[in-house]
């Protein structure tokens, strides 16, 4: 029986001559296995990868084949329409191919609306009707062979005689000079009938606001006579035209028959 021997300890092997075995590390099977099952591991994923490119390209190009609801590039260019109606604008036809592209391909063109010719306005249209002066002669209610007269210094209400008269006694009627709906009374020369000291004058406008306002009279129905009226001033409310010893004159309301006679006139054609 052969004799063992004491294996020398291996925490000291420079004291007995003893040297570590290395032609076989410990754990070597159990790492050329890890290694391998790693590389397989990596070539299935890598295998895996190039299946799902190959599908999803095979789907792609069916999809273009097939017409789906993908996007398809066409190599023709985009046609755009003009909205409809008509806008004022240019039509443009379809944008034309491009160099690239063979073959004869259609040309733009522009259209320019056409713009309705002007009308030449005739003359009879050109032409605007010159208003109508109205001329008014201005009679008395309670004594109507008499008219508003101009003399020297004041309005008197006289009968008519010669033609002179006719046209001292006719009136150019426009309106106030100090309040549009009111009335204004131009003589043949150029004068307004103006109220001065309260008697009715013909006078010169003289431009000024008090000359304006002494020259307007609104009318107002008068209740002595149908179609008469009553000329009221405009600076002196409740004061009317009058005449007094047949002398036009400005003079305050009173409630009286004989004023209201006085004061009530019909305006009617000029006499000239």
């Amino acid at each position: 029986m052969p004799e063992e021997k004491s294996r020398p300890p291996q925490d000291r092997p420079w004291e007995n001559g003893w040297t570590l075995d290395t032609a076989r590390t410990p754990g070597t099977r159990r790492l050329y296995l890890a290694g391998a099952l790693a590389v397989a591991t990596i070539v299935a994923c890598v295998a895996a990868i190039a299946a799902t490119d190959n599908e999803d390209a095979r789907t792609a190009k069916t999809a273009r084949d097939e017409g789906s609801g993908l996007i398809s590039f066409s190599s023709q260019p985009a046609t755009t329409l003009p909205p409809e109606g008509d806008s004022g604008l240019s039509s443009v036809s379809p944008t034309p191919r491009s160099p690239r592209q063979q073959g004869p391909g259609p040309t733009a063109t522009v259209t320019a609306t056409p713009k309705p010719p002007k009308s030449t306005p005739s003359k009879s249209a050109s032409s605007k009707p010159k208003p109508s002066v109205t001329y008014r002669s201005v009679r008395a209610v309670n004594y109507p062979d008499r008219y508003w007269h101009v003399t020297e210094y004041y309005v008197a209400l006289d009968p008519v005689r010669g033609s002179e008269s006719r046209e001292d006694s006719t009136f150019k009627q426009v309106k106030g000079l100090a309040n549009a709906s009111c009335y204004s009374f131009v003589t043949h020369d150029g004068k307004y009938l103006r109220h001065s000291n309260f008697v009715l004058r013909a006078a010169r406008d003289d431009g000024s606001s008090l000359f304006e306002q002494d020259a307007t009279f609104c009318p107002r129905d008068s209740s002595y006579a149908p179609g008469a009226v009553m000329l009221e001033s405009v600076n002196y409310p409740g004061y009317f035209l009058r005449h007094k010893n047949f002398v036009v004159r400005l003079d305050r309301f009173e409630y009286s028959s004989q004023y209201l006679a006085d004061s009530s006139f019909q305006l009617v054609g000029g006499l000239s």
